[in-house]
């Protein structure tokens, strides 16, 4: 094979973690399970440090083959194949450490990897680490372990020291040395997106034969378009549109970008009566909200993206419903209908609402907070997404 183009093949958002008063780690291994969509001969890593506060430090990281398919369920040993366990360099040192709000990106690793098998990164941190960078997100291809001890080059963990987790620490990217044909998807939101449907696309995607697609996820649960919260209670619901963007969405290899945000900037604002940090005034205009979708066309385009939005979903029966939030995402849906702006949209709020009662889910889509979608709907989101931007 002649792999000669540096593609993104995994990837997450780097949101910030909720503050707790254990938000500190020591002497714990991390180990996060990879679905590699094609087959390579080098990988490099991006680790990301962008919502710290202090330095962290990388004690020793190291990538290998797993003896687990990413997809399947499995035990807390997630076992790995001996003799396949590589370190992970920068400058050719094996600790590193990454300031306040600073990004890395590894060594070229040289590392053989098969299209469709899964790798496993191993990140240990000897010292106490601020565990601030770091974003939750979920799906069947979405697993992460953390160990006691330093675990990097351990074939299985010990079930006894190790329990799982959906929080991806610090590890925000993943490049492969591959063919020339192969491209990324970027999948860009807030807890719709960091939740399931763009793994079912990627698993969509190795069922139906289509080879040449890494789909990768920047998504983070509660972000909103135009604002940001400044206070400890909802730092954990990320940052705006603007502080996310430029950082997040450069992405080796990636050509096209699948928008689906701003149902937060119609939801969170109460009054400060109901919650201090909610204000009304939080609440944006329809103008408002299609602009800052505007802006993140515009920007997409300037990094040579093609841009295609998806509709805001039903919120109907949800605890901040009211009318005149109905109207204002039928306004901004019409809108992502219409637009010239974008190159295409798709239409997950018709795919996912009650035909009888449009304003809402139909009943098998909704995961029952009138907000999240099912399982099922999961799935279905990832089959509205057109042909043309899988090939």
């Amino acid at each position: 094979m002649n792999h000669t183009k540096w593609t993104s093949m995994w990837g997450n958002a780097v949101s910030i973690a909720e503050h707790r008063p254990e938000s500190y780690a020591k002497h714990i291994t991390l180990r996060y399970p990879v679905y590699a969509p094609f087959s390579g001969s080098a990988l490099r890593f991006t680790f990301d440090n962008y919502c710290g506060t202090e330095p962290i430090t990388l004690t020793f990281a190291t990538v290998c083959q797993s003896l687990c398919d990413a997809s399947e369920q499995t035990a807390l040993t997630c076992s790995a194949k001996e003799d396949t366990f590589v370190p992970i360099t920068f400058d050719g040192k094996t600790s590193v450490s990454i300031s306040p709000g600073g990004t890395l990106i590894s060594d070229p690793i040289p590392f053989v990897v098969s299209a469709q098998s899964s790798l496993c990164v191993n990140i240990f941190l000897e010292e106490f680490t601020q565990m601030q960078s770091a974003v939750y997100v979920t799906g069947p291809l979405s697993r992460g372990y953390f160990s006691m001890g330093d675990q990097t080059y351990t074939a299985s963990l010990p079930s006894h020291q190790t329990k799982t987790t959906n929080w991806f620490y610090f590890l925000s990217n993943i490049d492969i040395l591959t063919e020339e044909t192969n491209r990324t998807l970027i999948c860009y939101g807030d807890s719709i997106t960091a939740q399931n449907w763009p793994d079912e696309l990627t698993m969509q995607l190795r069922d139906k034969g289509f080879s040449h697609t890494a789909v990768i996820r920047r998504a983070a649960s509660g972000t909103r378009i135009l604002r940001q919260y400044d206070c400890i209670t909802y730092d954990s619901y990320g940052l705006s549109g603007k502080n996310r963007f430029s950082h997040e969405i450069p992405t080796c290899g990636a050509d096209t970008i699948i928008i689906q945000q701003g149902i937060n900037d119609i939801i969170h604002p109460v009054g400060t009566d109901v919650n201090i940090f909610r204000p009304m005034s939080d609440l944006p205009t329809a103008e408002e909200l299609i602009q800052g979708l505007q802006w993140y066309v515009e920007e997409a385009h300037a990094m040579g993206l093609a841009v295609w939005l998806g509709t805001l979903l039903p919120i109907y029966g949800f605890r901040t419903f009211a009318p005149f939030r109905e109207t204002l995402r039928q306004e901004v849906n019409h809108w992502i209908r219409h637009n010239t702006k974008a190159d295409g949209f798709i239409d997950f709020d018709l795919a996912l609402r009650d035909q009888k009662k449009p304003m809402a889910f139909h009943p098998h889509f909704d995961s029952g907070d009138h907000l999240h979608p099912s399982e099922a709907a999961y799935k279905k989101m990832a089959e509205c997404v057109p042909e043309c931007l899988l090939t």
